[in-house]
């Protein structure tokens, strides 16, 4: 009887991850776990602990940083892989699972489907070919050297592509392969994956050339798999279920989609909203069950070709039925700063990233030219990103793979606020009181239009007080309107008083936000 090792990758939730291997295990098979080295230390050390009794459990013995679209993913899936091949010997397949998968199969039925047919199952088509990329870069993903996260650093990605372009540095694909392409979630024979590490281990060309590809959890087994395995052994297909939405994310599952689930002709299922707890529990009990009948009616990916190609009048689609579920999640945290001095708060929200590692996005509801990466289209104007802002800070926290956000917002879109206060996460506001000189606020009055380079002197004077008025309104709203959780760090202060609001504003050790406070240009005009 088939014998899997699932190489489970996480990032986070360590109580759903002890959940998820418990449950693998009981049907008698393994887990190898990976859990992202930029996830704190002690949720680690909770899952060891917590699964330290299991023999059918082991850990990757290098943690990894774990980026989206680098080759982390693959080296972490490397490391997992490698601690499972030495300490499960009787494993007849490795199966790739994240910590946001379910079965949707009884285990009974998981070790029929691989018994009775000795393949490997792994989307592979042709790079070049296949139209499997529907959005941003294809070719230069592979025939130029990526060293920066597109996602985290666009400017800087684009800029070094661009170089690269302009300097002629396109470089050649290994001769002897056919790149594939296709989904990372594989369910692979013990003898091909040891074929691949083997094929690593004789081949560090091929390797230092994945290196630099960019999104290579895509290509990289995908490659490897088709050159040493006979296609007649090989089934292009993943036996986990997922689905994307429009602009190329992932769709989330929710409690009301069991049977929608139940009916799909795969073995698990991705991605389960870690708010879904009656979804897990009922799909954790199936996994158990003996002797059931299922028949798979497979219509998910019918019925959202269908309802993605409805519309009304004044939006794109119809709402779907993955998105029934609006908010940003109960374990999230959204943290807004808010400022009428831009720089001031753009130059908050880098010293933030710098010293805590959090993901952080300026005015991204004020200016079209903020640095976001691509998310199939919803970032590219101000209406769409504003439209449906609850989607677009989904992505940004999917896209991070955080759990954490810093935004920032002006201190006009007091509606904006309220609404992202009102979600089921949990939102705070920090609130940067500056003090405005008069050169500063004649300089504001000229950026939006209210004074020219030729306006007088005089006429400046009267308007002035008007604009100083204005931003005293502004705050004065905020702070009346009852944010639950609204902080507040002042000029004039300095860091000592400013230390304590921020530490509890970013839920960070009070030294670091002290390093964020004393940051001597932060308030510098």
């Amino acid at each position: 009887m088939a014998r899997i090792a699932y190489i489970l990758l996480c990032h986070k939730d360590p109580e759903g991850v002890i959940a998820q291997a418990r449950r693998l295990t009981s049907a008698g098979d393994y887990v190898s776990i990976h859990f992202d080295a930029r996830a704190p230390r002690a949720a680690h050390d909770r899952i060891r602990e917590a699964l330290s009794d299991d023999a059918s459990v082991t850990f990757a013995k290098r943690r990894v940083k774990c980026g989206w679209g680098e080759w982390s993913l693959v080296a972490a899936t490397l490391e997992a892989v490698r601690a499972a091949l030495s300490a499960f010997p009787r494993a007849t397949h490795l199966y790739m699972l994240s910590g946001d998968c379910m079965p949707i199969k009884p285990a009974e039925h998981v070790h029929h489907w691989l018994d009775r047919d000795d393949a490997d199952h792994i989307e592979s088509f042709d790079f070049f070919r296949s139209d499997w990329i529907r959005t941003g870069i294809k070719e230069e993903r592979l025939i130029y050297r990526h060293f920066t996260n597109e996602r985290a650093r666009p400017d800087l990605f684009y800029a070094i592509l661009g170089l690269q372009k302009r300097l002629g540095l396109r470089r050649a694909i290994p001769a002897d392969l056919r790149i594939q392409i296709g989904s990372q979630w594989w369910c692979l024979r013990r003898r091909t994956v040891e074929a691949v590490l083997a094929f690593c281990g004789r081949r560090p060309d091929v390797v230092r050339f994945f290196r630099t590809t960019w999104i290579p959890d895509e290509t990289f087994f995908q490659t490897l798999v088709r050159h040493l395995v006979p296609e007649t052994e090989i089934r292009c297909r993943t036996l986990t279920f997922l689905m994307f939405t429009d602009y190329g994310m992932p769709v989330t599952f929710y409690n009301d989609h069991y049977d929608l689930l139940l009916g799909q002709d795969y073995l698990f299922a991705r991605k389960i909203s870690p708010e879904a707890t009656e979804l897990k529990e009922r799909l954790g009990r199936l996994y158990l069950e003996q002797g059931l009948r299922l028949t798979a009616s497979n219509e998910g990916r019918r019925l959202h070709a269908f309802l993605t190609g409805r519309g009304r009048v004044g939006r794109r689609f119809a709402p779907r039925f993955w998105e029934t579920e609006s908010s940003l999640g109960r374990e999230r945290v959204l943290m807004m700063v808010t400022c009428k001095k831009w720089h001031v708060a753009k130059r908050l929200v880098d010293r933030v990233q710098a010293v805590t590692g959090m993901p952080g996005v300026h005015y991204l509801f004020d200016e079209a030219g903020t640095p976001l990466p691509d998310l199939g289209g919803i970032q590219k104007t101000l209406a769409k990103r504003t439209r449906h802002r609850r989607a677009l800070l989904r992505m940004l926290f999917d896209t991070w793979q955080s759990d954490r956000l810093v935004i920032c917002i002006d201190p006009a879109s007091l509606d904006l606020m309220q609404d992202l206060d009102a979600d089921r996460c949990d939102t705070r506001l920090l609130e940067i009181e500056c003090d405005f000189s008069d050169d500063y606020l004649t300089g504001h009055a000229r950026r939006i239009g209210l004074a020219g380079e030729a306006t007088s002197a005089e006429v400046i004077g009267r308007l002035l007080p008007t604009i100083r008025h204005d931003i005293r309104f502004e705050s004065d709203r905020i702070r009346d309107t009852g944010f639950r959780r609204m902080y507040r760090i002042r000029e004039r202060a300095g860091a000592a008083e400013n230390t304590r609001p921020l530490a509890e504003f970013l839920g960070i050790p009070e030294a670091q936000a002290e390093e964020i406070a004393t940051t001597d240009y932060l308030f510098v005009d």
